[in-house]
């Protein structure tokens, strides 16, 4: 009978894996891959604060499971994980419905051999009072959509106005970590944008963004010489930049601070700390952590079953030689990804000895829109190399090339990149609807 491999989560990594596993394992018929998800298009999550400030349109860079699947040799199938049965060796997936509530797609079980877990993480609220009621999330493109349309509502709104009172619009985002930085930024210069597209009666300068950091400072996970310059360009902006403030209470037309500071904003993003999905806690018996992760031994296998991998954010992987875990980063995805590529392939030819995960940095790169970049590479020969402005921007764009050529190969992702060029001059500059 054919190993049966079956993973669970379409994102940056489980997409690869699945790509990858279908191109060697599945196109050989040594092994059937399945990936499982509950939308039937991917886009690269590093990309959502780009379609929430409209300067990205997702549907066009999204990518469908089930055309990548039949390219690639693989399975698909839309459904959202809700159950597991370590000794069965089943999942459970729970019904899909369409946008009227009729059921779409039925609940159903599926078999596997060997279980890969990879569903990514979402935002963590640290359960603050009113944060889940008003603060918008950015972990799905349904969600980044959701923003850009309640942004777009106030412009028209304004545009639509006939009194002779100054608009004004405030944004107040929660966590200046990379996505809240990078939204930031990009809202900044969606307000020139929609100003220059006629959209004027809130000029860009009556844009208020407050970005608010609970730590002493901005990318606290990056070295304090990436955030430093980084701190000095958003402030340049006219972006406000409040460290040290942690959020108590968020209430419908503003943001209050443990030490009482009141925030009014009409557009609230909540950006701070990640978890893994709930159903994930201790499902089966497995050994989680308290966000949920599932805990992994360094070959990725959980500690608990052999047969259940997990990668990517929803996994606590530790490092070797350290009391720290893995990142959760786009970069460590992609590099278990990659191991697991090779780790499944020696586990279907019968060798029970698996290589274990090494995470490597090859350092940080956050973009500030169109008016800056700034970030570290690194590695073995150069040590670690600072980037700024235009080339750190370019080496920024190529990380997303990277995750491209991963899925389509070197010609399409070319074709890609020529079509991308080709439409600019025939769209606007900014998703205005």
């Amino acid at each position: 009978m054919t190993h049966r491999i079956v993973i669970v989560g379409g994102g940056a990594g489980g997409l690869e894996l699945a790509t990858r596993l279908g191109k060697t394992l599945g196109k050989r018929g040594k092994a059937s891959v399945t990936l499982v998800d509950a939308n039937l298009t991917h886009i690269w999550k590093p990309l959502l604060h780009e379609v929430a400030a409209g300067s990205l349109n997702s549907s066009e860079d999204e990518l469908n499971y089930v055309a990548q699947a039949k390219w690639n040799h693989f399975q698909f199938q839309l459904g959202r994980m809700s159950g597991l049965d370590r000794e069965l060796k089943k999942i459970s997936l729970s019904a899909t419905l369409d946008e009227n509530g009729q059921e779409l797609v039925p609940a159903r079980e599926l078999a596997y051999d060997t279980l890969v877990i990879a569903v990514g993480s979402t935002t963590n609220d640290f359960g603050t009072l009113g944060a889940a009621e008003h603060c918008l999330f950015l972990d799905t493109r349904k969600q980044a959509e959701r923003f850009h349309q309640q942004l777009l509502n106030h412009y028209l709104r304004a545009h639509a106005g006939q009194s002779d009172t100054v608009e004004q619009i405030s944004v107040a985002i929660v966590g200046a970590g990379a996505t809240g930085v990078e939204l930031a930024a990009e809202l900044h210069n969606a307000a020139h944008e929609l100003a220059a597209y006629g959209l004027d009666r809130i000029k860009p300068e009556n844009m208020h963004i407050t970005l608010i950091e609970a730590g002493p400072r901005v990318l606290p996970a990056l070295p304090d010489r990436i955030g430093g310059p980084v701190h000095k360009t958003l402030e340049k902006l006219g972006v406000r930049v409040l460290t040290n403030s942690a959020v108590s209470e968020v209430t419908a037309d503003s943001l209050i601070t443990k030490d009482g500071q009141v925030i009014p904003a009409s557009l609230k993003v909540w950006a701070a700390g990640i978890r893994a999905p709930g159903f994930l806690k201790e499902i089966a018996g497995l050994e989680t952590n308290r966000i949920n992760q599932l805990v992994v031994r360094p070959t990725l296998q959980t500690t608990r079953d052999d047969n259940i991998f997990a990668f990517g954010d929803c996994a606590a992987c530790p490092q070797p030689g350290t009391d720290k875990m893995v990142p959760p980063r786009a970069q460590a995805a992609h590099q278990q990804a990659s191991l697991l590529a090779k780790s499944l392939k020696l586990r279907i030819e019968g060798k029970s000895q698996l290589p274990d995960y090494k995470y490597r940095d090859y350092g940080s790169l956050i973009s500030l829109s169109s008016f800056s970049a700034v970030g570290n590479l690194m590695g073995s020969l150069m040590g670690s190399v600072m980037l700024e402005g235009w080339l750190a921007r370019m080496f920024y764009i190529s990380l997303y090339r990277m995750h491209q050529m991963a899925l389509y190969g070197t010609f399409r992702t070319l074709m890609l990149m020529l079509g991308s060029r080709i439409g600019r001059g025939t769209e606007p500059r900014l998703k205005l609807h």
